[in-house]
């Protein structure tokens, strides 16, 4: 279980490092974007994101 969840992590910091890697003006412009989203917006996004990665390890497992 534990090496599953170091894998996991390793897959996260490998894909958050793609858009800055590849593209870093947009990775820029989306990062100050984001900056001006009031509380409430960064929490409903953060929660469709966990929302979603639980129904993908739902649907793996």
């Amino acid at each position: 279980m534990s090496d599953m969840l170091w894998g996991a992590l390793a897959l996260v910091l490998v894909f958050e490092g793609l858009l800055p890697l590849l593209a870093p003006r947009l990775w820029r412009r989306v990062f100050t974007d984001m900056l001006q989203l009031r509380d409430g917006q960064l929490r409903f996004f953060g929660l469709i994101s966990i929302a979603s990665g639980l129904l993908f390890w739902w649907w793996l497992a």
